[in-house]
């Protein structure tokens, strides 16, 4: 098990505050000299800022972009891998037509654009915004590689150290910690006399390993000035068979994750994260990404595993929809009712969720992707079942959903 991220959340300010970024940058070295003493891999170190329409209020498109390039220059100088600037916002839609060009302008910068919350609803205007900005970064590389950098939001509260959906609440900064725990669950269940031994076996190192990360985590607290604010841990995976959310379901004894049972299988593992105690923030769930995935990658080329069936997981667990490859030549209409689908459950169900949804610019439902990148495994692109929306809700602007038995 490694952790994925030390994700600092803090407020840059504009004019930057140089002096904050030097110290959080500090700060972070000795949180990963920490967590390499304690025998953990610490891949990146990431800042969350608070949404950049907030920070950057007051300037114009063209001075936002500058000052969100300057930003990148100035974290990766003070040791940082990637920054998350957060959400475009209800409020203003000129700010999600903003996000193409910040991410096209950057390199290690990541966005997001809110599409429901629980005060305004799934808001139409907003899910059609985020559809454009799925197609509008498409043909920015290649294999449609910039949509990695942008996920839409439905009901995700600041806090979650997991990109591309982090951002800060514009509190006192501090540091949570995301796990890529996938291998964690493999090495337990493939190990264990029985599902219900090795659920508890799960549990159980969970909790150790959250007791472990979260000492750590105080001790650097105490030592930096930085709060310590808890640990998404999730079962995300790595791109091999060892690391692999999809290999854990198999372990369970589903015969390929996409079939009958899967979702039964994630609903225990979920299950046991909850029943878990460590110190918890963000999603703490199950992270189903099919190019992060090696076994969700062969199951979606097999054509077992489906848009469909990740959505339908994205109910009983998870981040919602996550670095699904999908036809280059898909339009913002087509991309609108799965993001509405997505949005519904969120709220419905009173959970977070996001899409990171990637059309692959030229190609088609069932041909190879061909991605160069050390944390993707290759698939083949999955086609999507979705059609324009008719009126009435065509022509609807928010829809209320409240949860499951509130009125």
């Amino acid at each position: 098990m490694d952790i994925r991220s030390t994700t600092f959340f803090l407020n840059p300010t504009w004019p930057l505050d140089l002096a904050l970024l030097e110290q959080a940058g500090q700060a972070a070295q000795q949180a990963v000299a920490a967590y390499q003493q304690a025998g953990y891999t610490v891949q990146t170190i990431r800042m969350a800022t608070p949404p950049f329409p907030q920070v950057f209020a007051g300037l114009t498109d063209d001075e936002i972009i500058k000052a969100v390039q300057t930003l990148e220059q100035t974290a990766s100088q003070a040791g940082f891998n990637y920054i998350a600037i957060g959400p475009a916002g209800f409020d203003n839609l000129e700010d999600y037509a903003l996000v193409p060009k910040i991410i096209g302008a950057t390199e290690n910068v990541f966005c997001s654009a809110y599409m429901a919350s629980p005060e305004v609803g799934v808001s139409i205007p907003a899910v059609r915004a985020c559809a454009e900005i799925i197609t509008q970064l498409a043909p920015q590389d290649p294999n449609g590689f910039a949509n990695l950098y942008f996920t839409a939001l439905a009901n995700v509260p600041a806090g979650s150290p997991f990109f591309p959906a982090a951002f800060h609440d514009g509190g006192a900064p501090g540091f949570g910690l995301a796990t890529e725990a996938a291998s964690l669950a493999v090495e337990v269940l493939s190990q264990a006399d029985g599902l219900a031994a090795g659920l508890q076996a799960l549990q159980q190192a969970i909790e150790d390993h959250g007791k472990r990360l979260s000492d750590v985590g105080e001790q650097v607290a105490s030592q930096t000035g930085f709060r310590f604010t808890g640990i998404d841990f999730s079962l995300a995976p790595f791109p091999e068979e060892s690391s692999s959310l999809g290999t854990a379901l198999e372990r369970m004894g589903v015969p390929h994750t996409g079939q009958h049972g899967s979702l039964a299988a994630a609903a225990m593992l979920a299950a046991t994260l909850d029943q878990a105690d460590f110190p918890r923030i963000g999603f703490s769930g199950l992270l189903f990404p099919p190019l992060e995935d090696a076994n969700l990658a062969q199951r979606a080329a097999e054509n077992i595993l489906t848009v469909k069936d990740l959505l339908m997981y994205s109910a009983v667990c998870g981040t919602g929809l996550d670095t699904i490859p999908l036809p280059g030549d898909t339009t913002p209409e087509e991309l609108t009712p799965l993001l509405l689908d997505l949005a519904a459950l969120a709220l419905r169900l009173d959970k977070p969720l996001t899409a990171r949804l990637m059309p692959v610019p030229g190609k088609q439902a069932g041909e190879p992707t061909t991605f160069d990148f050390d944390f993707f495994a290759n698939s083949r692109v999955m086609p999507l079942s979705s059609a324009p929306l008719n009126a009435p809700m065509a022509k609807t602007n928010t829809i209320p959903i409240l949860p499951r038995h509130k009125k």
